[in-house]
């Protein structure tokens, strides 16, 4: 059977649409990484788009013979890898738990949940929360104030949901706890939705900012973000970077870009190797079936 006219020529402008689409997406990319590659001359003077202009490396050097940069991405490193730890373990828990339609109270649990997405306590209220409790200049002011996303959660529930009863059934008979269930049976049969959750809470804790900035007082404490943030509100210098007097020009000129592409490098990184479980996660966990 032929396409119509009609669908070939959607077709044809589908095509279109998301090829411009892809491009005016991928423009600010291209475009940092050609001026992290670039000279002063060159980007003072508005030459560079998406081809580098007087190739330089000499940026790169100086950011990553910082100290303080390493630092901050140790530190980012730890808050990421913790984090999604936590946010993971608390977030399978809660959705397993109120996806079973036997549980008691599962719809005060679930509207108390949806709740918080549009309600919140605010800043001023957080902030007295966290100090109250100690948890300033330490890493649990920034792992657990959002360990849980609703938006997640709800996610996971839909796609638990939506697992065969019988299976469950069968391991029940089997012997299973609930505790045997979900780490035998559910987790192994989730790990598209696990691996779409998982990306979520580490690109989170990843750009995440404005916590350690607002909790954190101790510079060796400060993520690679908060690095990112001075650069670019021109708070940081380079007094901690050995840069000549002639190479200091060079090194303002494109220092903001170099340091954005060495901090988004390892989480562009990690999206191949996960790809063929990001749209069948998100789709298997959105739609009910």
């Amino acid at each position: 059977m032929k396409d119509s006219r009609g669908y070939r020529a959607f077709r044809v402008v589908n095509v279109v649409v998301l090829s411009l689409v892809v491009v005016v997406t991928m423009y600010p990319f291209v475009n940092i990484l050609a001026q992290s590659l670039s000279s002063e001359a060159a980007i003072n003077a508005g030459q560079v788009n998406v081809v580098p202009r007087g190739f330089n490396l000499q940026t790169y050097e100086v950011v990553m013979g910082d100290r303080a940069f390493w630092r901050g991405y140790a530190n980012t490193v730890l808050y990421t890898v913790v984090g999604t730890a936590i946010s993971m373990f608390l977030t399978t828990c809660f959705a397993y738990a109120v996806s079973r339609r036997h549980l008691k109270g599962r719809t005060f649990f679930i509207t108390f949940a949806v709740f918080t997405m549009f309600f919140n306590g605010g800043l001023i209220p957080n902030y007295v929360l966290v100090t109250s409790l100690g948890l300033n200049n330490t890493i649990w002011a920034i792992v657990l104030p959002n360990a849980v996303s609703v938006f997640n959660l709800l996610v996971m529930k839909t796609f638990f949901e939506a697992m065969p009863e019988e299976l469950e059934e069968a391991a029940a008979v089997d012997g299973l706890n609930t505790y045997g269930i979900l780490l035998r049976i559910v987790l192994p049969l989730s790990k598209a939705v696990l691996a779409t959750m998982t990306l979520f809470y580490a690109v989170t804790h990843w750009n995440a900012w404005f916590q350690a900035f607002l909790y954190l007082d101790r510079a060796d404490m400060f993520p690679v973000t908060i690095y990112l943030r001075n650069m670019i509100a021109g708070v940081t210098t380079s007094t901690s970077m050995q840069a000549t007097t002639e190479s200091a020009g060079q090194v303002a000129a494109n220092i903001q870009s170099v340091t954005m592409v060495l901090t988004v490098l390892p989480i562009v990184m990690v999206y191949p190797f996960i790809q063929k479980y990001f749209v069948s996660g998100v789709m298997l966990g959105s739609v009910k079936q």
